[in-house]
């Protein structure tokens, strides 16, 4: 894609691989899951050795939220693997320990936007580099500029110019590595942080896979399923749990919709009641509408909100069937019907496109049936009225 990329942080296990393996430097680290036997993933490390152990999932700051230990030795590794994977951590990273002073540490980043990829260096560096931003610059990513980078951060213009050729090669959008240590002639990648263009896949097989994504928590249930379902479906299916405890949740049809309604929710001053965020769009047949639905009211009905409501709403669609869509979601909202009246939600709408007529008649019926209704209109109200409706039905509670 890409003026706008789709951007998807990579494991920092990958993305050290993927820099290093052009210049035949060798990374020693170990990706752990550990969900798996720990001691068969750390069969490979020396009895003798040092280690630094840390979460890989795409953690900011993590040195300050205690996610790296530092100067383990191999028999600590297993259980400071599973206290990070008691805490909810799927996925972390053994590495030797690389002795270093701090004064050693600089800052080194690689951004590509619309005027080509550049580079961003400091000869500080480390934990702390916001309190040194003013020493940061950032300059086109050109042989020349590489030349003056290298010379700060005390490495070959040739290192430099690899490290940007994979990341150009492997559709980066974003390489940050600090701290970037430079000792005795050898550079080391201490942390590395690195963000893809996630829709070229298959143009990267040398580089990453979708299995080298990582986000910042584990997916919900709900999440994975739909998920899953986006995996294997033309249309566009996504879903992010927000405020798993939220009362304002978001049955959305349309990027563009999806953010105007999202918006409004914050700009009324309910954003921390926000429940999710998400869209499903390319006219997804009834089948998978139902079974985004079903994900969506589960989360829903699992918060522990006194109070919820379910906004369902859209732009006026050029192609996404609006019957045969509603008849997905009315046939989930129906096999949930009881447990939502008893919960007290209600139910607004705002949606237009092809068959709406027929798509709200049908939908304003099933939740009238079971006393779900709170409003159901067609695109004559703006998409933000829709949404004041619902937030002052539960203003009102």
């Amino acid at each position: 894609m890409l003026t706008v990329m789709a951007r998807a942080k990579i494991s920092e296990f990958r993305a050290k691989t993927m820099l290093l393996g052009p210049l035949d430097a060798p990374y020693d680290g170990v990706g752990i899951d550990t969900s798996r036997p720990l001691e068969e993933q750390l069969a490979s490390l020396p009895a003798d050795g040092r280690f630094v152990v840390k979460v890989d999932q795409a953690i900011k700051k993590r040195m300050k939220q205690g996610l790296v230990l530092l100067d383990r030795e191999r028999g600590q590794l297993a259980a400071d693997l599973q206290s990070f994977a008691d805490k909810g951590y799927r996925y972390c990273l053994v590495e030797p320990m690389f002795p270093h002073e701090q004064a050693e540490e600089h800052y080194l980043a690689f951004e590509n936007g619309r005027d080509g990829t550049a580079v961003l260096f400091s000869e500080k560096g480390g934990i702390d580099i916001e309190e040194a931003a003013d020493s940061v610059q950032r300059l086109p990513a050109s042989d020349e500029n590489l030349i003056k980078a290298a010379g700060a951060l005390g490495v070959t213009t040739d290192f430099l110019r690899s490290l940007r050729d994979t990341f150009d090669a492997a559709y980066g959008c974003f390489l940050e590595i600090n701290p970037f240590v430079s000792k005795d002639g050898e550079a080391r990648l201490l942390d590395v942080a690195a963000e893809v263009d996630g829709e070229a896949g298959y143009l990267t097989r040398d580089y990453w896979s979708a299995e080298d994504f990582r986000a910042w928590r584990q997916q919900t249930p709900a999440e994975a399923a739909i998920a899953e379902l986006a995996s294997t479906s033309r249309a566009s299916l996504r879903f992010e749990v927000i405020n798993p405890d939220g009362a304002v949740f978001l049955l959305l049809s349309g990027g563009g919709a999806s953010i105007v309604v999202a918006d409004e929710v914050k700009n009324r001053g309910f954003g921390e009641l926000l429940g999710n965020y998400g869209e499903y769009s390319g006219n997804p047949s009834e089948a998978e509408t139902f079974a985004y639905t079903d994900q969506l009211l589960q989360t829903m009905l699992a918060s522990k909100a006194p109070n919820k409501v379910l906004v369902i709403a859209g732009g006026v669609a050029n192609f996404t069937d609006v019957r045969t869509t509603f008849t997905g979601v009315i046939r989930a909202l129906e096999k949930h019907a009881d447990n939502l009246a008893a919960q007290g939600v209600k139910v607004y709408v705002r949606r237009g496109g092809p068959h709406e007529l027929e798509g709200l008649t049908i939908m304003k019926n099933s939740l009238e049936k079971h006393g779900l209704l709170g409003a159901v209109n067609g695109p004559e109200l703006p998409l933000a009225d829709s949404v004041g409706e619902a937030l002052a039905s539960l203003e009102a509670n």
